[in-house]
């Protein structure tokens, strides 16, 4: 999923909590990115802070202040809400090259709109926004991070909602497994219930689906795990 960039010298800086961030090896993960220029990326991970995460960590709860921007770089998290009815749903998984809590460096009037934990040990880079409103300061060039960042989130959510108004349940089931085989690089650790939020649908219609794609060799169904085997398979025709 993530695109290679140029990677340039190499160069190690400090960051926030006495780790260290390779720079040239980062540069290279951030899928988002694929068009900003290498220094400026290298501008924004000077000021950044590595944080890791433990299997279930909340990194922040939804209603909390948004102060920070995280760019992920291992592991996978799982966004989610809680409904008017109570439940939880899963809105979306990121892993990594991907970011979640941009809004945080829009405004400071922002409260995190979803609850992000992390589903395996992980990492980001987070950028908090005061040090990012001073390398702005110093540095304008570096909006081309956040105008990325704010861009590939409009272009998830209008594909959302083609899919909402346009494709059946059973095809919103196929394109999000698709999705997550991407991620997890074919075996998906995640139990139907999951699978079943982010396409917007019941689990009864996703373990229909799956039936069938199991049936004719696309997927292998383990105790809260899907198996890929074609993964070409799942690949969704244009809308």
């Amino acid at each position: 999923m993530p695109s290679t960039l140029g990677a340039g010298p190499r160069a190690v800086v400090r960051v926030g909590d006495g780790g260290s961030v390779n720079v040239a090896t980062q540069t290279m993960e951030w899928a988002l990115f694929s068009e900003v220029p290498k220094d400026t990326v290298r501008a924004v991970l000077t000021i950044a802070r590595r944080r890791t995460f433990a299997r279930g960590e909340v990194v922040f709860h939804r209603g909390d202040p948004a102060n920070a921007l995280h760019l992920i770089s291992s592991g996978r998290f799982a966004v989610r809400i809680t409904t008017p009815l109570g439940d939880t749903a899963t809105l979306a998984v990121r892993g990594r090259g991907a970011a979640f809590g941009e809004l945080a460096l829009v405004s400071e009037q922002h409260d995190r709109s979803a609850t992000v934990q992390a589903l395996e040990a992980a990492e980001t880079h987070s950028v908090l926004r005061d040090d990012f409103e001073r390398l702005r300061r110093e540095h304008p060039s570096v909006d081309v991070i956040l105008v990325a960042i704010l861009a590939e989130r409009v272009r998830q959510l209008s594909e959302q909602l083609t899919e909402a108004y346009y494709l059946s349940a059973d095809e919103r089931v196929v394109r999000r497994l698709a999705d997550l085989a991407d991620l997890y690089e074919g075996s998906v650790p995640l139990p139907q219930e999951a699978l079943a939020e982010l396409a917007g649908t019941s689990r009864a219609t996703v373990n229909r689906v799956l039936r069938d794609l199991e049936r004719r060799g696309v997927v292998t169904l383990g105790r809260a795990r899907i198996e890929v085997e074609e993964a070409e398979r799942l690949r969704p025709k244009p809308i």
